[in-house]
């Protein structure tokens, strides 16, 4: 049925490319970026364009062609710019861009803000913003960031949110705005059911283990790991991804507690199929008052237990259907653990899981965006004929 549904929605998609300016790095963690914009490159060109990296050598422009639609644009600069001086190189590299690419109808999509500088000069038939995070809530965050979100508030013609809370958070700052929580890919995560085999920086761990993976930063709880570690030294942590924006040195080291580094999306079944519950021990701040964690559905589709702190969007639906455990502190997370590892059968909580996640899937998502965007450029068209507005759309 969602086949049939992609079929009619996307047909405006094919004469039409799409820009989309990020401040997450494609090949970073595979996450709701990659998730939706392959999605779109099956029908449409789609030009990802990343922040600058900054060099000692010659300015140049990199791009990688993914796949036939999909190309991923990353600027190198040279060191020392001002601010005003990177602007003007990125609006360079951008317009060099539309014209070596022959780009001429096109959808810009936004995932921060900050490109705004450099992109007001583009006059797209479309401007979606997709606020997946409160960015100005994360650490090193740019001191104007929330001005810029106002103004592309302004800009927008659509605007999509990574969750429940955060759409709470924003609702009233645009009349065309939609939640759309973290969606899954069951079948991939699915296969951790019936892996067996470990990866081989996995399989001298003992059990229990308890897993995780994702971005280890400011939103990770360290004295909660911290003292449920010391205080279960039978129990092993297995770490999986990158160490950003945090001291590594302030995480806790000790022999049960295993940081085995990033993994491509495509080896996450294998490592989570040796687990025997999967971790969300996010801290509660500023940085996670608005998140949506990916890795929730991801974890279940997977057949695990979760342990989870009270994460807004976690507690609500997952908590609350009591599809995963929400602890507050290293007592409750140590009772929970506890709790999973006396079970002998998980068969009724499993069907229940299922039950919940149908339905769930990023290629649903991905449809309903679509003929959101569709539904807005419709309007848009009426509008346009009824003479009511005389804005120019190229």
């Amino acid at each position: 049925m969602i086949k049939n549904i992609e079929e009619v929605s996307c047909a405006f998609l094919h004469n039409v490319d799409l820009l989309c300016f990020s401040h997450l790095r494609w090949g970073f963690v595979f996450q709701r970026p990659n998730h939706l914009l392959s999605r779109f490159s099956k029908h449409q060109r789609v030009f990802f364009i990343e922040e600058p990296i900054f060099v000692n050598g010659d300015e140049r422009t990199h791009i990688e062609n993914y796949n036939d639609n999909l190309y991923v644009i990353t600027p190198h600069l040279k060191h020392g710019l001002s601010a005003e001086e990177v602007e003007k190189r990125l609006q360079k590299t951008i317009t060099s861009l539309v014209l070596q690419m022959q780009i001429k109808r096109y959808f810009s999509w936004y995932y921060t803000p900050m490109a705004l500088p450099f992109t007001e000069h583009l006059n797209p038939e479309l401007v979606v913003y997709d606020c997946m995070d409160e960015l100005s809530a994360f650490k090193f965050a740019p001191a104007d960031i929330t001005q810029r979100e106002k103004q592309l508030f302004s800009k927008a013609d659509v605007v999509f949110t990574g969750g429940h809370s955060i759409y709470e958070h924003k609702k009233d700052a645009h009349h065309n705005i939609h939640p759309f929580p973290s969606s899954i890919d069951k079948h991939h995560f699915g296969q951790a059911r019936k892996i067996k085999a470990d990866p081989q920086d996995q399989s001298h761990i003992p059990h229990p283990r308890f897993g995780f993976f994702g971005v280890i930063d400011e939103r990770f709880d360290i004295e909660m790991i911290d003292a449920v570690a010391k205080a279960k030294p039978d129990w092993h942590f297995v770490l999986l991804g990158p160490i950003v924006k945090i001291d590594p040195a302030s995480l806790p080291h000790y022999d049960n507690i295993h940081y085995l580094g990033g993994k491509n999306y495509n080896e996450l079944p294998s490592y989570i199929g040796g687990w025997d519950v999967a971790i969300i021990p996010f801290a509660m701040n500023e940085s996670t008052r608005f998140i949506s964690p990916t890795k929730t559905p991801e974890y279940l589709a997977a057949g695990k237990p979760v342990i989870s702190t009270p994460i807004r969007d976690v507690v609500s639906p997952y908590g609350n259907n009591g599809l995963v455990h929400i602890v507050r502190n290293a007592e409750e997370f140590i009772a929970a653990g506890e709790t999973e590892l006396a079970k002998k059968r998980k068969s009724v909580w499993q069907k229940k899981v299922d039950e919940f996640l149908q339905g769930n899937s990023w290629d649903r998502t991905w449809s309903q965006m679509v003929r959101l965007i569709e539904q807005t450029l419709s309007q848009r068209t009426s509008v346009l004929k009824t003479g009511t507005e005389q804005k120019a759309y190229v």
